[in-house]
C-alpha cells in the first residue's frame, strides 16, 4: 500500500435522534471527516438539515465537518454554513451561478472548498475552476437519497478527473459519494479517488466502525 484512503461517513444514514453519539462513535473509530449532506427539496428531491444542526455537530466533532451543499441557493447560503463551523464546504457546479465567487468566499473564510458534479455533468466542466479548489466530489448516484446503487460509469469519470488534474498540474482531493461499499470502493480508488463517502454501508450496519474500516481496507488493497 502506498497511499491512505480517507473515509467520510455520511450522517444522512445515521440515527437522527442521536446524531451526537453517531458522530462520536465513528470519529473515535477512525473517520477522517464527518460528511454532512444538506438538501433543500429543490435542487434535490429531499429535505435534510440546515445551519443549526451543523453548529450543533461542531460541538462534538473532533475531525473536520465536510458539508456538502445540495441546494439551489448556495451562492447566498454558503456563509450560513461557514458561520456554523463547516471546515470544508462542497457546492455543486450545477447549482451555482457564480461558482468561482463561491469558492473564493469559502476559502476566504478559512475553510476548504470543494466542488461536486452530478452523474450527468461532464468532468471537463471543471477545467477552469479545478486549480482553485481543495476537493472534487464525483457523485456516483443521482443525489438526493441514501442507499442507491453505484453507477458503473462513475469509474471512468474518476479516471478522467484524475487525468484532468494531471493536465492542469493540480492535485485536489478526489472524493466519491454514492453506493460506496467494499465492492465499489476499490473500483474508484484504483482510478484516483482518495476520499470515500459512505452512508448506509456504514451507519446501517450492526458494527459501523468495522463496516467503515472494511471499505477503507478494500480500497487500499488496490493502491
Amino acid at each position: 500500500m502506498s497511499e491512505r484512503v480517507l473515509m467520510a461517513p455520511s450522517i444522512l444514514s445515521a440515527d437522527f435522534m442521536d446524531l451526537g453519539a453517531a458522530v462520536r462513535l465513528i470519529q473515535d473509530g477512525g473517520a477522517d471527516f464527518i460528511h454532512v449532506d444538506v438538501m433543500d427539496g429543490h435542487f434535490v428531491p429531499n429535505l435534510t438539515i440546515g445551519p443549526p444542526v451543523v453548529k450543533a455537530l461542531k460541538r462534538v466533532a473532533t475531525v473536520p465537518l465536510d458539508v456538502h451543499l445540495m441546494i439551489d441557493n448556495a451562492d447566498s447560503a454558503v456563509g450560513w454554513y461557514l458561520d456554523a463551523g463547516a471546515d470544508l464546504v462542497t457546492v455543486h457546479a450545477e447549482a451555482c451561478d457564480h461558482l468561482h465567487r463561491v469558492v473564493q468566499t469559502i476559502r476566504g473564510a478559512g475553510a476548504r472548498a470543494g466542488v461536486s458534479l452530478n452523474p450527468g455533468t461532464p468532468v471537463e466542466a471543471l477545467r477552469d475552476i479545478i486549480g482553485e479548489v481543495d476537493l472534487v466530489l464525483i457523485m456516483s448516484v443521482n443525489p438526493g437519497f441514501g442507499g442507491q446503487s453505484f453507477i458503473p460509469r462513475s469509474v471512468d469519470r474518476v479516471r478522467r478527473l484524475a487525468a484532468l488534474c494531471v493536465e492542469e498540474g493540480v492535485a485536489p482531493l478526489i472524493q466519491v459519494d454514492g453506493g460506496i461499499d467494499p465492492t465499489t470502493a476499490p473500483l474508484v480508488a484504483s482510478t484516483g479517488a482518495r476520499c470515500l463517502v459512505a452512508g448506509s454501508a456504514v451507519f446501517c450496519q450492526s458494527d459501523p466502525i468495522s463496516a467503515m474500516n472494511s471499505i477503507r481496507e478494500a480500497a487500499e488493497r488496490v493502491l
